[in-house]
């Protein structure tokens, strides 16, 4: 009886150390599935912002250009503002040559607003696409990962339950039922 209290002691610590173990394992294999989604997260991240700014570079220029020319005209409005009656805009010189270099500067304008709006529009929808696409796809692989860790606890708990259950049967075939019992009810 020694010898089987002593046996039943030390299967009794094998197996808890076994279940530690288990516990272990388990948290390493979290979180290096953690790790791998924030890593894969991350790379679908810079990808978006290599194609945000593959897509805005080209048109940093434009934007300059367009800004010192609207710097330019403000300037020249700015200083011209105090002529201007409330009804009627006077103009210095001949009115056809004045309306001509307005016209000609209203389509340069026109032309870099049509340039640059466009392409930023349809840069600014593909990255917004992008980006809605990347967070339906990180929902789903979060909702996903929550299936994954109810089924493994699951698995887990009915794994840990049929060790008990099998060890228990182990133990009333050897010891019988009597001997268990007291083990468990005394």
């Amino acid at each position: 009886e020694k010898k089987v209290a002593e046996m039943e002691e030390k299967a009794e610590k094998n197996l808890l150390m076994l279940c530690e173990e288990k516990r272990r394992q388990q948290e390493k294999l979290w979180e290096l599935r953690r790790e791998i989604l924030l890593k894969e997260r991350e790379q679908k991240l810079n990808e978006t912002l290599d194609k945000q700014i593959e897509v805005l570079s080209p048109l940093v220029a434009v934007c300059e250009q367009f800004k010192e020319q609207y710097k330019s005209f403000a300037a020249s409005l700015d200083a011209t503002r105090h002529e201007l009656p409330i009804k009627n805009i006077h103009i210095e010189g001949e009115k056809q040559t004045y309306l001509d270099e307005l016209e000609k500067q209203l389509s340069i304008t026109q032309e870099l607003l049509t340039e640059v709006m466009p392409k930023h529009s349809e840069d600014s929808a593909k990255a917004l696409s992008a980006l809605k696409e990347l967070k339906e796809v990180s929902q789903q692989l979060n909702k996903g990962l929550q299936r994954s860790f109810t089924d493994v606890q699951n698995l887990s708990f009915e794994a840990s339950k049929e060790v008990s259950l099998h060890n228990q049967y182990v133990c009333e075939e050897n010891h019988g039922v009597d001997v268990v019992k007291r083990w468990y009810f005394n």
